[in-house]
């Protein structure tokens, strides 16, 4: 538990550090300070620069028309709180109030995800920070217009090369999917680990969503390009599993080194596909994998069991489905002025935005409780500031918004982070002030420096983050020709103050992950099983195409599976042995939805699927457990008899050995040992 703790407060994501996202920032939070000093109005030029701060955090490397309007939103509603705290000021009941308010609304922003829940976080802190002086009504608007001024500058910043390379971001990102599809094909992967490449596959969706209306020659290649990594993906995944198999026979290795040649060209082809998209170059011939291809085709392997004989046999069909899916990727990368037509997937929410946040007003929500939560330190630690008269109180509540998080393992490695980061920052800035000469020009370019430092390693680390947006504040509060000193001294005080207030609040009232944890799991297991279903139902006859739009909400609840588990291990008091069995039944459904993916893969490898009553039947059965054992971790309670007897089915189809015969099997006996798992967890309970 301790360790997972640590991890999450040591955690460094170098991934999140894009050097050119920081370089604009920067420009667009100083460009306004230098706007101030040249004209003498440095007051209106600092708060500009901090509404530019404020939505830089929206930035990204999203494709310009959801970055754009992401960024647009974050302008307005920064300015409105910049306007509405200084509004509120008029008297102490009446900002606490305000504050409460808005800190309700933005904790249960959670519901619709971390980039919404982030920005309502920095409105609030907005907010907490004009609230701290009262404004006439001219002056409260025109500071709110200020900052959405400061906005629309980094908002023009972000999307400036919108006009000359439209599709650019699109293009890279599908490029970084095949990037990842070729370390998918050579990098080894255990049978029972969750499928790989799921969260760039998810990101790429949720980042093509933009192209929603977009008809062009460039919008349609991208959407079949992702289409074609999906099943390159399931190829490689079977190929791989089968390849593991064919090595384990006897007479097996020749074939096995075959298929490992297969699965290297495929990764080659596949980088030099991921090189070519973003440039919009060709590709040219595929002629090394055709090779390996080939040869795997023209060998003589020892097909003496009739097993061994529908490995090689299936594997050959994979790699025939694999070699259609490459030349059909790089046909599109190498004629980038044909049309292509390919099938849009429309993909939509179970529950719209507000239909998402009515259904969470329930003190059963995780969000709902952690809204309350936060209105109520937050209003507390606005009172107690302005109560004792605090200089600079409102770092107070603010610090109390950025610290509270609906989970253990956030809120409290938050604090530390927090108040480290707060440390580190005014420590830094305090030696800057006594080294360097002072004066607007030298306070300006470390802000210039600050603001790099926020946007370039910030978001790797949070106690960096914070660290940076210490020295940024003390530079500000400079630069309105207030003393510094008094301002670092009065942000570390409130600091520790409302960091101890968040973490004494949560530890009084917790959100336990034990009881979020089963209904985690169980809404991955209701995912899983309408996407099966879908998958089953091309044996009735159906179209293949029902099951991709079950993809994206299976992904997303295994994802939030996954990060329930981690949560519930990183929390105080939580034996080892429940935490590993939560594990397993992680492990189990990853070995359910990689047996299903293979199954799914011999639809596009050019096989009519076997369509008996007693395959259907298995499906329906398999159907019925996960249902089962979703509603038993949701209820915590299951009857040994109220399962299907999965085995029996699956004896009852009667297949010849096969892909199909094979996985099915692994179902029948996976889906029978998370039920034994699941028993386990429900006792435990």
């Amino acid at each position: 538990m301790a360790n997972v703790f640590w991890q999450t407060v040591l955690r460094f994501d170098r991934a999140k550090i894009v050097p050119s996202i920081a370089v604009r920032n920067a420009i667009g939070i100083v460009l306004p300070l230098i706007a101030g000093a040249v004209t003498g109005h440095v007051s209106a030029g600092a708060v500009a620069a901090l509404g530019a701060m404020n939505v830089s955090y929206s930035d990204s490397r999203d494709p310009y028309i959801a970055r754009a309007r992401r960024m647009l939103m974050a302008s307005v509603l920064v300015g409105v709180a910049v306007s509405a705290g200084a509004l509120s000021a008029y008297s102490s009941a009446s900002a606490i109030l305000v504050a409460t308010l808005w800190a309700f609304a933005v904790g249960m922003l959670v519901v619709l995800g971390q980039k919404a829940g982030d920005l309502g976080a920095v409105t609030l802190m907005t907010l907490l920070v004009f609230a701290a002086r009262s404004l006439t009504i001219p002056e409260a608007l025109w500071s709110g217009l200020l900052s959405i001024g400061g906005g629309l500058l980094q908002t023009a910043l972000s999307i400036a090369a919108w006009p000359v390379k439209p599709h650019e971001p699109e293009r890279r990102i599908v490029g970084e999917l095949y990037a990842t599809l070729a370390e998918v094909a050579v990098l080894p992967i255990g049978s029972f680990s969750a499928p790989p490449a799921t969260a760039s596959f998810t990101g790429t969706e949720e980042a093509l969503a933009s192209l929603a209306g977009d008809r062009s020659i460039d919008s349609e290649r991208l959407i079949f390009l992702v289409n074609q990594a999906e099943r390159i993906r399931l190829s490689l995944l079977t190929v791989r599993r089968l390849r593991r198999r064919i090595g384990r026979d006897p007479a097996g290795d020749p074939a096995a080194a075959a298929l490992d040649r297969v699965l290297a060209a495929a990764s080659v082809s596949l980088r030099s596909i991921s090189q070519c998209i973003p440039q919009a170059k060709t590709l040219g011939s595929l002629k090394d994998f055709d090779a390996t291809t080939s040869e795997f085709h023209k060998q003589a392997w020892d097909t003496s069991t009739s097993m061994f004989k529908a490995m090689i046999r299936d594997a050959a069909h994979q790699t025939d489905a694999l070699a259609g899916r490459l030349r059909a990727a790089a046909g599109v990368v190498d004629r980038p002025e044909v049309a292509v037509r390919d099938e849009r997937i429309e993909r939509q929410n179970p529950f719209s935005r507000i239909g998402r946040l009515r259904a969470n007003l329930t003190f059963q929500s995780t969000a709902f409780r952690h809204a309350i939560r936060m209105a109520v330190c937050v209003g507390i630690g606005d009172a107690i500031g302005r109560q004792l008269n605090i200089q600079r109180s409102y770092w107070f509540p603010m610090t109390v918004a950025i610290v509270l998080k609906p989970d253990f393992a956030s809120t409290f490695s938050r604090g530390i982070l927090r108040v480290g980061g707060t440390l580190a920052g005014l420590l830094a800035a305090t030696a800057l002030f006594h080294i360097l000469p002072a004066g607007v020009a030298t306070d300006i370019v470390l802000l210039g420096v600050f603001a790099f430092l926020l946007r370039w390693i910030g978001p790797a680390n949070y106690g960096i983050l914070v660290a940076a947006v210490s020295g940024i504040v003390v530079l500000l509060v400079a630069l309105t020709g207030v003393d510094p000193r008094g301002a670092i001294v009065a942000r570390g005080v409130n600091t520790l103050a409302g960091g101890a207030l968040a973490l004494a609040a949560y530890w009084i009232w917790p959100t336990r992950e034990k009881t979020q944890a089963g209904p985690a799991i169980a809404g991955m297991l209701d995912a899983y099983r309408d996407w099966f279903h879908a998958v089953a139902a091309v044996y009735a006859g159906q179209s293949s195409a029902a099951i991709e739009p079950k993809r994206l909400p299976a992904r997303l609840a295994r994802s939030n599976a996954e990060a329930s588990v981690v949560r519930f291990s990183s929390e105080p008091g939580v034996p080892p042995a429940q935490a590993t069995l939560l594990e397993e039944i992680l492990v189990s459904s990853h070995a359910f939805v990689r047996a299903g993916m293979s199954i799914e893969s011999s639809f596009y490898a050019g096989k009519a699927p076997e369509a008996s009553e007693a395959v259907i039947e298995f499906a329906s059965k398999v159907e019925v457990t996960l249902s089962t054992l979703a509603s038993a971790l949701r209820t915590d309670s299951l009857g040994p008899d109220k399962l299907p007897d999965l085995r029996e089915g699956w004896t009852a189809m009667q297949l010849p050995p096969s892909l199909l015969y094979t996985e099915t099997d692994l179902i029948a006996t996976i889906l029978n040992t998370l039920h034994e798992q699941i028993l386990k967890w429900i006792k435990g309970r």
